[in-house]
C-alpha cells in the first residue's frame, strides 16, 4: 500500500501553515471523487498521520487518482497578508500500489506549487 504525507508552507510569510484543512478523495471507477479522509495541519504544517491510514480497509490495492484539496481561502482569511484569490486548491495525482508519496503545497495568497517530495 502506498503511504502519503503532505505538508503546507506559506511561503507570503515564510512559515508553516497551521490550521489548513486538508481533503482527500479517491476518484472511483465512474471518475467521481468519494472523500476518504480529511485532516488539519499541526504547527508545523504537516498532517499527524499518513492520509491514506483512513482509507477502506476493504480495498487490497489503493493504486489509482487521488485528490488533495487544500482549504487555503480559510487559512489566509486569518492571516495577516489577507485572503488573496485563492479559495481551495485542488492537486489530483496517481498512486502506484506501492511507494511513499509526500506532496507538499508551496503557497501564498495568490499562488502554489506542489511536487512530490521525499
Amino acid at each position: 500500500m502506498p503511504r502519503l504525507t503532505t505538508h503546507v508552507l506559506n511561503q507570503a510569510e515564510g512559515i508553516a501553515a497551521s490550521g489548513v484543512t486538508i481533503l482527500l478523495e479517491r476518484q472511483d471507477a465512474q471518475g467521481n471523487f468519494q472523500q476518504i479522509a480529511r485532516s488539519i495541519t499541526n504547527q508545523d504544517g504537516r498532517v499527524e498521520a499518513p492520509l491514506l491510514e483512513n482509507a477502506p480497509s476493504n480495498d487490497d490495492d489503493h493504486s489509482g487518482v487521488y485528490r488533495l484539496t487544500f482549504q487555503i481561502g480559510d487559512y489566509f482569511a486569518g492571516r495577516p497578508v489577507g485572503k488573496g484569490m485563492l479559495g481551495r486548491v485542488p492537486v489530483e495525482f496517481t498512486l502506484e500500489a506501492n511507494g511513499h508519496y509526500h506532496i507538499p503545497l508551496l503557497v501564498t495568497p495568490w499562488a502554489y506549487s506542489v511536487y512530490r517530495g521525499s
